[in-house]
């Protein structure tokens, strides 16, 4: 008798076992719907971490470098006044960075007025002969003064500015390695071989509107984004991107070529 009491106290109502096993039953389901509820969390794209500047390497794109560090393309194309349809050159230096400041080489003076980065309209493959006596881009008396010019080569003049003939700049002879020269203070924005016609090409950005070309180098000194100064040895003679042995100079006033004897000494 005392073993049975001790089982009837320790006996549960079948009514209350089933209220048990529903009770547990609600509160499975709603910690499983609770957890099923939880937001997923997706994987977060990692971009690799955007430099000051970008120098344009073969095969890259506007966009594709965008993306590659994060950012929106038009931000990185207004950043860098590049038009529609957002073209970039091999060796084009990108700003990706609004606050970015560049170091001013050693060899570099005081502007009177600072170098804003921009997209270079490159000189373009000749067409047919033009008309004679296109007039050519006025130049200011006090813009020209802005500036020291000096000549690019010590070589003697093969051929002299004439647009009737598509000669738009002043070739000079010389041999190949003989030293070309930065014909006044800018900042190089273009230094690479992406126009086959002139062979290897240095374009640099001066104050006031003037684009200078030195085409057919046979080495390059600079790259894209150096600051140089008149007189500074840029690159060596050669015959790339032509049959001859010389440098093709060409000076241009906000887009325009200009005769280089307008900017050039006379002696």
């Amino acid at each position: 008798m005392h073993l049975v009491s001790q089982y009837r106290l320790f006996a549960v109502p079948s009514a209350l076992l089933k209220t048990i096993v529903l009770s547990t039953a609600v509160i499975s389901t709603i910690i499983l719907s609770g957890c099923a509820s939880k937001p997923q969390v997706n994987n977060v794209t990692r971009y690799a971490t955007a430099p000051d500047y970008y120098t344009v390497r073969s095969g890259d794109t506007l966009s594709g470098i965008a993306a590659r560090y994060g950012l929106g393309y038009v931000s990185v194309a207004e950043m860098n006044d590049i038009a529609l349809p957002y073209r970039i050159y091999v060796g084009q230096s990108l700003r990706l960075k609004n606050s970015a400041r560049r170091t001013t080489s050693t060899q570099a003076v005081t502007q009177t007025a600072p170098i804003q980065r921009q997209t270079v309209q490159l000189p373009t493959t000749p067409a047919k002969p033009v008309a004679a006596n296109i007039p050519t881009a006025p130049v200011s008396s006090s813009k020209i003064s802005a500036l020291r010019w000096v000549k690019p080569s010590n070589g003697s003049v093969i051929q002299n500015f004439n647009l009737a003939n598509n000669i738009k700049g002043i070739r000079y002879a010389g041999n190949i390695g003989d030293a070309i020269y930065a014909a006044a203070d800018g900042q190089v924005v273009y230094a690479a071989d992406g126009l086959k016609e002139y062979g290897n090409l240095i374009l640099i950005k001066h104050i006031n509107g003037y684009i200078s070309a030195y085409a057919h180098n046979s080495k390059m000194n600079v790259k894209s984004g150096d600051n140089v100064t008149a007189g500074q040895k840029i690159a060596e003679m050669g015959a790339s991107g032509t049959n001859r042995t010389m440098l093709e100079f060409q000076v241009r006033l906000d887009g325009k070529p200009i005769d280089p004897t307008k900017v050039l000494p006379i002696n």
